[in-house]
């Protein structure tokens, strides 16, 4: 795969995560009684709620700036596992929302692959200093 179709499918699948990320952590801040009526049929505590609105933007931020790869890992770690114990949760209920939690997945995992591949390359194309 070239490098700039690597490029391109990165820009669409963290975009795409970007925005399910974006609509959430909104919705948490905007929506917070609907959302807290969710959380508390899935078994999370409500006091969450707002610490991870601001932890997914945190999160974008970290993404998108590229300030540092470890920030960045932490921040597709963080997303990850967000997601996971979304699905759980969905699953747990069985409310039939895995699935959407479950896309949600797969943009964290295919931005993430994404990423690494522009990274790999990069270094490859990097021209050594003497």
């Amino acid at each position: 795969m070239s490098q700039k179709t690597t490029k391109i499918l990165y820009r669409i699948t963290t975009g795409l995560l970007t925005a399910l990320m974006l609509m959430s952590a909104t919705m948490y801040l905007a929506q917070y009684e609907m959302v807290s009526e969710v959380f508390g049929k899935l078994g999370f505590p409500t006091f969450i709620i707002y610490p991870l609105a601001v932890a997914k933007y945190l999160g974008l931020i970290a993404i998108w700036s590229n300030i540092s790869p470890k920030l960045k890992e932490w921040a597709y770690a963080g997303f990850f596992f967000d997601i996971v114990l979304a699905i759980g949760a969905h699953i747990n209920i069985n409310d039939g929302e895995a699935l959407p939690a479950g896309i949600g997945l797969l943009l964290v995992l295919s931005s993430y692959y994404f990423n690494s591949q522009l990274k790999k390359e990069e270094a490859k194309n990097e021209v050594p200093v003497a």
